[in-house]
């Protein structure tokens, strides 16, 4: 497996990977997940070096990570990470964990403080990441705390807290 930056020639891959992982759709049958990634290219807090995708020997892609710039009480200091999304045959093969790894150690060495993201509290504290309460980071809608989870990096300071805000097109979900 290799994990690298998305190119214009994977957007489709990466729409079929989202439309598999996901079984929630949405009127069209599609899921929201896989329109998410298009309206967040088109969005100002897309992050080009944080959509990484995971390719198989082939070159096929068959996962899909991807973080946008976010926002703390109005400050740019945190990526919103979502949707991580992985060919349902190849789940469980440490696709997801090495996507995860890859997007956190590229916002870690490129200064980025805080990675937020709405998940499962099984999947994702062994990632680093907590309750986004727990570092003074609020959500921006009342989803339960063990949801909503924060991973600091090493630019992180405690006087960056306050409620989060997503990319726009996740206002749109």
């Amino acid at each position: 497996m290799l994990i690298r930056r998305e190119t214009p020639a994977d957007v489709d891959a990466i729409r079929a990977v989202h439309s598999a992982a996901f079984a929630t759709a949405d009127a069209e049958g599609v899921p929201v997940e896989a329109t998410l990634v298009d309206a967040l290219r088109a969005d100002e807090g897309w992050l080009p070096a944080y959509s990484l995708v995971a390719t198989d020997s082939d070159g096929q892609v068959v996962g899909h990570v991807v973080a946008t710039r976010g926002r703390v009480a109005g400050a740019p200091v945190a990526l919103g990470l979502g949707p991580l999304g992985v060919l349902p045959d190849r789940q469980r093969r440490g696709v997801g964990s090495a996507l995860m790894h890859a997007v956190l150690g590229a916002a870690d060495a490129r200064d980025e403080p805080l990675v937020v993201l709405l998940g499962h509290p099984d999947y994702y504290p062994r990632f680093g990441f907590r309750p986004a309460v727990e570092v003074g980071v609020t959500p921006p809608q009342p989803w339960g705390p063990q949801y909503f989870m924060a991973r600091p990096l090493t630019a992180w300071r405690e006087s960056m807290h306050g409620e989060f805000r997503y990319a726009g097109p996740f206002d749109d979900l």
